[in-house]
């Protein structure tokens, strides 16, 4: 059996930390109200160089270091964290317990030995991409893992149990405040100089309190681990600490989201089908838009784009307070096309520009044209364009009869002088002189039924100086439709 613990250090300060892109790398420390005070709970690296130490208050930390950047726990942001290193840890395995906070222990049986510790800087690196720094153990019990979890740069693995335990602290194993006293009266200061006394000789003199001691430091403490179950629902929200009025932190958090969903969608073997954002403003309001993508995906750089496309021409009406997101699954497509069917080669990349494109010139003026059931003339809609375009359809038995029509999009308008058998002189932009010859007219109505019903008559001339031309009247106004080749 061998087991694997990933350990974030400081987990609440780091929860808080990642989701506040300008906070990389800056002195920060996790205050929390004691006694009316603001004391210092957990300090990140820089704020430990620079002098911050926990049990200080919030003057004495700023005192000591200028620019040094306090927060408050958020439970938002710790929920969100530790949904993200679960998600990492099922990816090693579908055995994972929720030890701690910022401590997962991870059951590697059936995995095989030389893989351990690989998987494991794996597993490291990618919570490192989703913000948390975190280091990983692996060992024979869950208790060494986590010894060697606490120790790793940033994974260990341990084979020589005795060799690893020997050297380290007493600390290490959190013994009582009195036993501690007592330990350190006698000189010992070591895992290895306590296991060095014999295990009964410890019990009779310190009693079971002395003896739980003694195995820890041994490493002969096991125990079974208590897997919790994945989740089945890919969500994730966040109440923010500080409102939001600009699209970068906004991005920031959503590509968070975006990363860690998209790492349970592979564990669950799954593939991203729809996105639904919320944004919470502080008006009470909320903005609420989904996505339909046009081919499901697990890709996350994809996902994110759909969403950075509509934020980028997005206005609010006041600032953002909170955030969500949800993702439907669905599974991964499988699909064959036939010999000579034709698809897009990047469905995603082909919705996003045309994401933009309507963002310009508007949604309802982006999509391929159909022609709707009607007989008005040059009705047709917009629809979402095929994924896959069908092959071109067999011509026709009967070919079609008479001149092609060349039309004008749009009509050019025209003045036109009628006589008894209808036009007889027509000037516009494009041409202008007597009509030689007519046919017509043929008049059309439709839709009587609605407000907005269509009427209007058709004529066919030729000029004096060559040219024939489709003419249309349409509420006592003349257009040139089209010219016949």
């Amino acid at each position: 059996m061998s087991y694997a613990v990933l350990h974030a250090a400081d987990f609440a300060l780091q929860a808080v930390v990642r989701t506040e892109a300008d906070l990389d790398g800056k002195p920060a420390a996790l205050l929390e109200d004691r006694a009316r005070k603001a004391v210092i709970v957990q300090a990140n690296a820089s704020a430990r160089a620079a002098g911050v130490q926990v049990g200080l208050i919030a003057t004495q930390a700023m005192a000591r270091c200028a620019d040094i950047v306090l927060r408050a726990r958020s439970a938002a942001a710790e929920k969100e964290s530790e949904a993200g290193l679960l998600a990492v840890a099922w990816s090693l395995s579908p055995r994972v317990e929720r030890t701690a906070a910022g401590i997962c222990t991870i059951d590697l049986a059936g995995k095989a030995a030389d893989t351990h510790l690989p998987h494991s800087r794996e597993a490291v690196e990618r919570l490192r991409l989703l913000g948390l720094e975190t280091t990983a153990g692996v060992a024979r019990t869950p208790l060494l893992a986590l010894y060697a979890a606490r120790l790793a740069r940033p994974a260990l693995e341990v084979k020589d149990e005795r060799g690893f335990l020997s050297p380290l602290p007493l600390s290490l194993v959190d013994p009582p405040p009195d036993l501690a006293a007592i330990l350190e009266g006698w000189g010992l200061r070591t895992l290895g100089a306590l296991t060095a006394l014999p295990k009964p000789e410890i019990g009779r003199r310190l009693g079971q309190a002395g003896v739980d001691l003694w195995e820890r430091a041994a490493g002969e403490t096991d125990r079974p681990i208590d897997p919790c179950a994945p989740g089945e629902s890919f969500t994730a929200a966040m109440e923010l600490e500080h409102e939001v009025e600009t699209l970068e932190p906004l991005l920031f958090i959503l590509r968070r989201f975006v990363d860690r969903l998209a790492l349970q969608l592979a564990n669950a073997h799954r593939v991203a089908a729809e996105l639904a954002l919320e944004l919470q403003l502080v008006d009470e309001t909320r903005h609420q838009r989904g996505f339909r993508l046009p081919e499901p995906t697990g890709d996350a750089d994809i996902l994110f784009r759909a969403l950075h496309t509509h934020l980028e021409t997005l206005r609010t009406a006041a600032a953002i307070r909170g955030v969500g997101l949800v993702v439907t699954p669905a599974r991964p497509l499988e699909r064959q096309h036939g010999l000579f069917d034709t698809g897009l080669r990047d469905p995603h990349g082909f919705a996003e520009t045309l994401a933009r494109v309507g963002a310009v010139v508007g949604a309802d003026r982006v999509g391929t044209p159909w022609l709707e059931l009607t007989h008005r003339p040059d009705a047709f809609s917009l629809a979402k364009p095929a994924d896959v375009v069908a092959p071109v359809p067999a011509p026709s038995l009967l070919p079609p009869l008479g001149l092609p029509l060349r039309r004008f999009r749009p009509p050019v308008e025209a003045r036109v002088e009628t006589g008894p058998q209808g036009p007889a002189f027509l000037r516009c932009r494009l041409v202008q002189g007597p009509v030689r010859q007519r046919r017509g007219p043929w008049r059309r109505s439709g839709e009587w039924w609605k407000s907005g019903c269509w009427d209007g008559e058709e004529w066919d001339v030729e000029l004096e100086n060559g040219g024939l031309f489709r003419l249309t009247r349409r509420a006592r106004q003349w257009w040139i439709e089209g010219m016949y080749d």
